[in-house]
């Protein structure tokens, strides 16, 4: 697909529409065939659209009289669905009028209408929220799930170890992706009774297009030595958090060192490049936009924080799963499980 098409929810995140549009603009700078449906305000829209002069056609106004709040109840955003900019967004790609839909609003209240207008997948009971983190390998590491279910059984975890191996092909370029268990040990005795089950059944799926390579620990997700983590949204999500965290403190502390003497303000001169490298790997506006995998759909999470650099990432993640045909793959793995799961199935209550 040379130009895909993403509604964007303009009135979402903490910049709300300034940073939105930025991405936009940063976006079609670095792709030119990039069409978008910019849901909001109208009103509110189309001065701050029109200083941006985006190329003729790229960009078309859907107007929403309301938005959502980022501390709604998923439960009070749903009734309103049909009158937000986070709704309607979501709704142009059901209705195909767009190809994915992005946001960086509240993420219940995103997760609850994406599942209401696009349904899951059959033989998805879940959906997961999927991110790259940044790694000292050669390539980011997927992760999932980081935030969308905070408890999970063996057949969600199965499920989610599909949907990322189908995305690390997509994003990394991968034909066979790494993939492990987030567990407190590596030892196959460690961990949960889901993990354990679903780790035996990773194991038989020799036929799907990943690597099962068994447990991982917290300790192990940046090293660079597995290209899918799985794990429920409650560890995803802390684990999120704290690399997100350890990052900041990391910059800060090497600031506060660098300031502190005249000899150290002349070392951080000499350190500069280095510096930059780093600050450029831990910035997390460099990595955001997160999928919900497992929908009828394509739909991207942007950080509510994030900067127009931030947003432009995330729109780039968006463009490229769709012109990956994401839901496609994931489809087309997910079949190829539940054939040989019931073909098992099938073979083993078989009384002769």
């Amino acid at each position: 697909m040379s130009a895909p098409r993403i509604a964007v929810d303009a009135m979402g995140g903490d910049a709300g529409p300034a940073a939105m549009l930025g991405g936009i603009e940063r976006a079609l700078r670095a792709d030119r065939s990039l069409r978008f449906t910019v849901v909001g305000d109208e009103a509110l829209l189309a001065p701050q659209l029109e200083r941006l002069a985006l190329p003729a056609g790229s960009a078309t106004i859907l107007h929403a009289p309301d938005s959502i709040a980022g501390d709604e109840k998923p439960s009070q955003a749903l009734r309103r669905a049909r009158t937000t900019s986070m709704g309607l967004a979501i709704n142009a790609v059901k209705e195909g009028a767009a190809d994915a839909a992005l946001s960086a609003g509240n993420t219940g209240a995103l997760m609850a209408m994406s599942k209401l207008a696009l349904r899951t997948m059959p033989g998805i009971d879940r959906p997961a929220l999927t991110a790259l983190l940044p790694t000292l390998g050669s390539h980011d590491c997927v992760m999932l799930d980081l935030g969308a279910n905070t408890e999970c059984d063996a057949q969600n975890l199965v499920q989610f170890a599909v949907m990322g191996a189908a995305y690390a092909r997509t994003a990394l370029g991968l034909k066979r992706p790494r993939v492990k268990l987030l567990n407190i040990g590596t030892e196959e005795l460690k961990g949960t009774d889901e993990l354990k089950e679903a780790a035996a059944m990773l194991r038989e799926a020799t036929y799907l297009p990943l690597a099962f390579n068994g447990f991982t620990e917290g300790d192990q997700l940046s090293r660079g030595n597995v290209d899918v983590v799985v794990t429920d949204g409650f560890s995803g999500n802390i684990a999120l958090k704290t690399a997100e965290g350890t990052a900041r403190f990391v910059t800060d502390l090497l600031r506060r060192a660098f300031t502190s003497s005249l000899r150290s303000k002349a070392g951080f001169a000499l350190s500069k490049p280095a510096l930059h490298m780093l600050k450029v790997h831990l910035d997390p506006n460099n990595h955001n936009g997160a999928v919900f995998l497992g929908l009828n759909g394509l739909v991207v999470k942007s950080h509510g924080g994030a900067t127009a650099k931030g947003i432009a990432n995330a729109i780039a993640v968006a463009a490229r799963m769709v012109r990956g045909d994401i839901v496609r793959q994931v489809t087309t793995d997910l079949d190829e499980f539940r054939a040989h799961a019931f073909a098992g199935a099938t073979v083993s209550s078989d009384p002769s």
